[in-house]
């Protein structure tokens, strides 16, 4: 799986965090059905922007990027939003881009032209069939040098610029000329290494669909001659206020704006976890307290969990809990159905209060349900849950256990056992190997 990731010019705003979290659900979901996913975001560091950013503070391209990348990676860990597997830089992977832009060269799909060397989309036959966009209107030799493009015309477009005076010091020395990667050229090539020629899902916002994943398609099969991405997972703008997001407006806010404010930053991944991907997200300030109020009420209700007395259980629960597992996946797996999802967790948190109030809840019940919420949370990921450190010392008795299991001494293992309840730690034995639990 690859994300398009951040372009590190500034901080990044809450459009972007939007986008990064439709990618964080997927990705946690997926795992939560048992996939084993690779996941790469790049960092682009080159293009207008950052060139532009750097020379306006006299500092190296480097310097002033690392501030943002940097910024970025707080962001996301304070918004609980897993890290990728690789988080590759455009500036690490010059190679692989001059590489493809050379085998395009060779193949007659690029050409060189006064100022850079172009793709030739006119030879590309497939161009359009991400985006529908038309080519009747496509004048021979139209070119687009800049990094920001009009959304309507198709242009044939710049995969490596020659060095101008513009780009003050930014540029390589490489056998296609001297000067920088065009914009488009650095998700081929870094997706491509990383994760092959061709690879499951490409993410990104709906703005990207043209051009640039129509680019990323054309130079990157073009190129290689395989159909480079089997699924494309777009997810639509957010609004704030029912507004396009517009400095002008004062409607534009990153995150760190927003905890300035007070806002917790749950309650933010909350309000922007909660529709559907494939609808535009109303982001207000009243949506975000909404979103305390939501993720309060889960927190209590795990707490209640926790607190349990009554010894007695209902059998009963166990069923309920199967069918709001089941009914939990029905509607993720029917595209990602969010707030559908969200709905299950809630009325099964009404149905359990409910048992609670009525003392037909037993404490094996409760933490059953208890671990029922932590699955639903390794999705969701807005529960304040602290994870229980296990020892190193109860960590080893279990390593040697598997050891003695392996080796078919059940006698040995047995005792093992016996001395980690004695510690007052239990095993459970799973499909997905050893859970380590301590007892109440």
């Amino acid at each position: 799986m690859y994300t398009c990731g951040p372009t590190v010019y500034d901080y990044a705003h809450i459009g972007n965090f939007r986008a990064y979290m439709c990618s964080d659900i997927l990705k946690r979901y997926l795992r939560y059905k048992g996939y084993r996913v690779k996941h790469a975001m790049n960092i682009t560091d080159v293009e207008d922007k950052t060139i532009k950013g750097a020379i306006k503070e006299h500092i190296s391209l480097k310097k002033y990027t690392k501030k943002f990348e940097n910024a970025f990676f707080e962001d996301l860990e304070k918004l609980n939003i897993d890290k990728a597997n690789i988080f590759p830089r455009a500036t690490d992977h010059i190679k692989e881009m001059v590489d493809i832009i050379g085998n395009l060269l060779k193949k007659k799909i690029a050409y060189k032209a006064k100022d850079g060397i172009y793709f030739d989309i006119s030879r590309f036959k497939d161009y359009g069939k991400l985006s529908g966009v038309e080519l009747k209107n496509l004048e021979i030799g139209e070119r687009v040098r800049k990094d920001q493009y009009e959304k309507d015309e198709a242009h044939d477009f710049a995969l490596w610029k020659f060095w101008d005076k513009n780009d003050y010091d930014v540029f390589w020395e490489t056998e296609i000329g001297k000067g920088r990667p065009g914009w488009h050229i650095e998700c081929s090539a870094m997706s491509m290494k990383f994760l092959g020629k061709s690879f499951d899902i490409h993410a990104g916002g709906i703005d990207l669909i043209f051009p640039h994943h129509e680019n990323e398609i054309a130079q990157s099969e073009g190129s290689t001659r395989k159909k480079f991405v089997n699924y494309w997972f777009h997810n639509e703008h957010l609004l704030v206020d029912g507004q396009k997001m517009s400095k002008s407006l004062g409607n534009f806010y990153t995150l760190r704006d927003l905890l300035d404010k007070g806002y917790d930053s749950r309650s933010i991944r909350y309000l922007l976890l909660s529709s559907h991907y494939r609808q535009q997200l109303n982001f207000t300030e009243g949506g975000i307290k909404a979103a305390k109020n939501s993720i309060d009420r889960l927190n209590d209700f795990m707490i209640k969990l926790k607190t349990m007395k009554i010894k007695k259980n209902n059998p009963k629960i166990k069923k309920l809990i199967l069918e709001t597992k089941k009914d939990f996946e029905k509607e993720m797996d029917d595209d990602l159905q969010i707030s559908n999802a969200l709905a299950v967790i809630f009325d099964f948190v009404k149905k359990i209060n409910t048992l609670i109030m009525n003392a037909k809840i037993g404490k094996g019940d409760a933490g059953n349900v208890y671990n029922l919420m932590l699955e639903f949370d390794n999705v969701l990921g807005v529960l304040d849950v602290k994870k229980e450190k296990i020892p190193e010392e109860i960590k080893k008795l279990v390593k040697a256990r598997e050891k003695s299991r392996k080796e078919k001494n059940y006698e040995k293992a047995d005792k093992i056992r016996e001395e980690i309840k004695n510690k007052r730690y239990i095993l459970e034995d799973t499909e997905k190997g050893t859970v380590v639990k301590k007892q109440n």
